[in-house]
């Protein structure tokens, strides 16, 4: 069992759940009834893609990360790429089932993407982008594909751009002029979850509060791989970023109005901090 735990990096789909909160939020189209599951077709699909990811990179992995499940034999490639197949399909059915048609334009799409992202756009110039597009699409996933959450999407696809930039200097480190881009992008980001409509000051000063720990956190690591841009820094840099998805989330979320909700996000991270301990988030 630890053997698949580790294999979709389970603890860090904590960071995952918020996004299609956040979609609802923007979108006015709260997470009620069915829909309520919507967060769920977010963890089966981005545990596919974790899954996937160890498949495609079976053979770098046995050079660079020799102790993952399927490097090390503790878990086949073709059960790896079975386990993927059968979340991906998972996914799609709790979208299906909980948002009906509308949701299940947006999780084809992000199904696709993620599929596409980890077979093909990967190693390529256009894998940071790639791995954007599946974010996007995952807050439009809880806006059920509304127009209202796009500013949402794009804040949180922006911070996953960044994340996967820089997270490609994990084993050999990175430039500094990289590291120093993503963090002008974590600031971008930080600003746009603070900007536009909001249900009232109340909202505005919640968001605002969220944002500002977001920037404070994940800046923080991104400033010190800028300036020292090794690899431990870099994965250090990384890992600030997977976690600092939860506080971003938070801050859309509370500033859309929905408050509660934003609180109830922003009680994933602790969570996530101390299972990541255990079972790496990358």
């Amino acid at each position: 069992m630890r053997a698949y735990v580790e294999l979709v990096r389970a603890p860090a789909a904590l960071t995952v759940l918020g996004d299609t909160v956040a979609g609802a939020a923007a979108s006015g189209n709260p997470l009620r009834g069915r829909r309520v599951l919507l967060p769920l077709a977010s963890v089966a699909l981005y545990w596919s893609g974790m899954a996937l990811n160890d498949w495609a990179d079976r053979d770098l992995d046995a050079v660079e990360r020799p102790e993952r499940p399927v490097p090390s034999g503790r878990i086949t490639p073709n059960r790896a790429l079975a386990v993927a197949a059968g979340l991906s399909a998972t996914g799609l059915g709790i979208a299906a089932w909980a948002g009906g048609r509308d949701s299940l334009s947006v999780a084809v799409p992000l199904a696709l993407a993620i599929w596409s992202y980890d077979t093909v756009l990967k190693s390529t110039p256009a894998g940071p982008l790639g791995m954007a597009a599946c974010r996007g699409l995952d807050v439009l996933l809880g806006a059920s594909g509304a127009g209202g959450a796009l500013p949402a999407a794009a804040a949180v696809a922006g911070h996953t751009l960044g994340v996967t930039a820089l997270s490609r200097g994990e084993v050999h480190g990175a430039s500094a002029s990289v590291a120093r881009a993503v963090l002008g992008g974590t600031a971008l980001s930080a600003v746009a979850a603070v900007v536009g409509p909001s249900a009232s000051w109340r909202h505005r000063l919640a968001g605002l509060t969220a944002a500002t720990g977001y920037a404070v956190t994940v800046g923080r690591a991104q400033l010190a791989a800028a300036r020292t841009p090794d690899a431990a820094s870099v994965r250090t840099a990384t890992k600030a970023g997977i976690h600092g998805m939860v506080p971003l989330q938070s801050a859309l979320a509370a500033r859309a109005g929905s408050v509660v909700a934003a609180a109830a996000v922003a009680l994933a991270l602790p969570l996530a901090r101390r299972l990541s301990r255990k079972v790496s988030p990358t």
